[in-house]
């Protein structure tokens, strides 16, 4: 008979407590404040949840996964901290980004210190497998920041195609959720093959993440996603939706597709219902909806190998299909 696995919200109570036990009120206090603040903003958890559950399918105690897991979360809130400054972001969740509310400054070096602490924390397992978590560690590092310099590049360049995009996400974005499976499965000791297809489900879980957010910025409900409606378009991101509808217009719709979501557009909420006009006549919400259905079917196809009972494999699941017919 099956065990039966934690649930995301058993895992998320306790990653949450185990994360505010750790101590980040060190001196300079000037350099680790910025930290406290940015990782206890409660945000999805997602990736360092994604370790513990990875770990608990293969009947693992999670508590050998957690300081990967705190690495794991440190990892993803260094490249927030950093993204922002770059993106000139000035909220997150709802509060400022760290560069506003302290200075550009400490908001790098701040960023820097989660990066050396998320080490710490990666260093704190068995010596046999610490080798190959620390490649995933660094290899997955180093692809976030390629897709944060792929991201920048777009800003500036013509003719980004659907592929440049999905790459771009691919290193910014789901490699993390990629990762997240796989160094949970490797504490676990898991099978080799049964590694490799969890870093695939996470991997196509975060290509459909990320559509989905490209998504719900314009077509999500503004209550529940936490946000004003059309921000990307207002800051002319590069987004699928954006690139989708650029090769599926004709010429003239094309043009006025670029006149209006060019930055100086003078009118914020004209530039959203022009660009949205546009979308709905190319029908790019269901375009978009039916490549995040095939990223997550992917996905499915890549647990439905794990060699696990099915009843276990159902916690991954549902929250895979949970993420991606989210409405925040």
């Amino acid at each position: 008979m099956a065990r039966k696995m934690y649930t995301f919200d058993e895992l998320y109570t306790i990653f949450s407590e185990e994360l505010q036990k750790q101590n980040f009120s060190k001196s300079p206090k000037e350099l680790y404040e910025p930290i406290i603040y940015t990782i206890s903003q409660s945000g999805k958890r997602l990736r360092p949840i994604f370790t513990l559950m990875s770990c608990d399918l293969f009947d693992c105690d999670i508590r050998k996964a957690l300081s990967q897991a705190i690495a794991i979360e440190l990892l993803h809130n260094f490249t927030l901290v950093h993204d922002d400054i770059m993106d000139e972001a000035p909220m997150r969740h709802g509060k400022q980004t760290v560069h506003v509310k302290w200075n550009q400054n400490l908001a790098i070096l701040a960023g820097d210190t989660m990066y050396a602490l998320a080490y710490r924390y990666a260093l704190n397992a068995e010596l046999d497998i610490l080798p190959v978590l620390l490649q995933t560690f660094n290899n997955t590092a180093l692809e976030a920041c390629e897709g944060q310099q792929m991201d920048i590049n777009f800003e500036n360049k013509t003719g980004v195609s659907i592929d440049d995009y999905l790459l771009m996400i691919k290193y910014k974005t789901a490699v993390l959720f990629g990762a997240s499976m796989r160094i949970g499965a490797l504490i676990a000791r898991a099978p080799e093959k049964d590694v490799h297809h969890l870093y695939q489900y996470g991997l196509n879980i975060g290509m459909a993440f990320q559509l989905k957010d490209d998504l719900l910025d314009l077509y999500g409900q503004t209550s529940s996603f936490g946000k004003r409606k059309g921000i990307d378009i207002i800051e002319g991101k590069r987004t699928y939706l954006y690139i989708m509808a650029l090769e599926k217009a004709d010429p003239e719709t094309r043009s006025k597709l670029i006149d209006a979501y060019r930055k100086d557009h003078p009118n914020p909420e004209q530039k959203i219902a022009e660009v949205k006009r546009i979308f709905d006549q190319l029908n790019i919400e269901e375009i978009t909806q039916q490549v995040i259905e095939e990223y997550l079917n992917k996905s499915l196809e890549h647990l439905d190998q794990v060699d696990r009972p099915v009843e276990n494999k159902r916690v991954l699941e549902q929250l895979a299909k949970r993420l991606m017919f989210r409405e925040k």
